[in-house]
């Protein structure tokens, strides 16, 4: 892996925790001279974890709408922010650029871009590591809701184990560096996309 997407609240959270977790994972991504590909605000957990990277001289991409470039307060002190015309195209270009997923704690944003690369993945568009941070046990509850998907039968274990998790972001990028995908049969070409 050589660049890394964060996903993460545009908001700080309640509780302090999640901004150091934040800011820890950035830390740690420019300590191992991992790129941050990430959405390109300047506030809340977003801009902990750029902030952090820049501290550790590592390089950060910024992936923003435009229409949201005034709204999230766009990064500027990012070496290479890139305005797009969309969330859909903000998220193909951050997939794109991307050699594994973070989801950090965050809001309906966060899971839905942690989810749509994971349904990717499922469907063989790509064979990236996708890693969740449980900062404090944040994602505990949507694990379990994984693993109900397993045992009721809409979601196949080999996919479920797609899904690396870990509350410490050098632990969480280990098992992502070691990942070896499993090999799925193919759903969909890139062409039906």
């Amino acid at each position: 892996m050589k660049r890394v997407c964060v996903f993460c609240g545009s908001n700080s959270g309640a509780r302090a925790v999640y901004a150091a977790a934040a800011a820890l994972m950035g830390e740690v991504l420019a300590g191992r001279d991992l790129e941050l590909v990430y959405g390109g605000g300047h506030i809340g957990l977003m801009g902990a974890v750029a902030d952090a990277v820049l501290r550790g001289r590592g390089h950060v991409i910024g992936v923003i709408p435009q229409a949201l470039v005034a709204r999230e307060l766009a990064h500027r002190g990012v070496q290479d922010l890139r305005v797009v015309d969309s969330m859909h195209e903000r998220k193909a270009l951050m997939a794109q650029l991307a050699d594994g997923f973070v989801a950090l704690p965050g809001g309906f944003g966060t899971l839905e871009e942690f989810c749509e690369v994971l349904t990717w993945a499922q469907l063989g568009l790509h064979r990236k590591p996708c890693g969740i941070l449980n900062v404090e046990g944040y994602y505990d509850s949507l694990l379990r809701q994984f693993d109900l998907g397993v045992s009721e039968g809409f979601v196949p274990m080999l996919h479920r184990e797609w899904v690396l998790e870990d509350a410490n972001p050098e632990s969480l990028l280990d098992k992502m560096s070691a990942f070896i995908p499993p090999r799925t049969e193919k759903w969909i070409s890139r062409r039906e996309t």
